[in-house]
């Protein structure tokens, strides 16, 4: 999906200056430096350097999931994130970016659901809200094509399809 990987990259350098992220540990300081400069590699190292010692520190697994979300290594970042959200149920973050590599590989259904345990987690968490619209708005432009595909005299669905479409065309993937 074209964006993904940079909205990924923004919403991920948007929760590191919130605070979730910002350690002051040198070793994650270190680490979130490099992957702004887009060294992932190195700030993959530091990580686990620094997760070595404190294997379950919520803020270092995050950042190491960010990296590997920034190496295109998926799999590897939705695990992560899965296990962040078993052990720190009541962090939005996680599955609010577990919902992005969802939604990245159309699955919308476990997006949507990513997303509601992020809102539960922070009822205040807007930018989890705005992911939950724009998922919603996918999987009705899904069922308005299944309804046009399916009954081709209605005329209806294709003009709500083209509007979700036309809707989502500026959003981020």
């Amino acid at each position: 999906m074209p964006g993904r990987r940079a909205w990924i990259v923004a919403l991920a350098c948007g929760l590191l200056a919130s605070g979730f992220v910002c350690a002051q540990v040198s070793e994650l300081a270190q680490a979130e430096e490099l992957l702004k400069q887009k060294q992932s590699e190195q700030a993959l190292q530091r990580v686990e350097a620094y997760l070595a010692s404190r294997p379950k520190d919520a803020r270092g697994r995050f950042l190491k999931a960010v990296i590997l979300s920034e190496q295109n290594r998926t799999a590897d970042a939705m695990k992560v994130y899965i296990e962040l959200t078993g052990d720190y149920p009541e962090l939005p973050e996680p599955y609010n970016n577990l919902a992005v590599l969802y939604a990245g590989q159309g699955e919308y259904d476990k997006a949507r659901s990513a997303l509601e345990m992020a809102v539960r987690a922070n009822p205040g968490y807007a930018v989890a809200y705005e992911n939950l619209g724009d998922i919603y708005s996918r999987m009705a432009g899904q069922a308005y094509d299944k309804a046009a595909k399916l009954d081709k005299t209605n005329r209806s669905a294709p003009l709500k399809l083209k509007a979700v479409n036309e809707m989502l065309a500026g959003a981020p993937r």
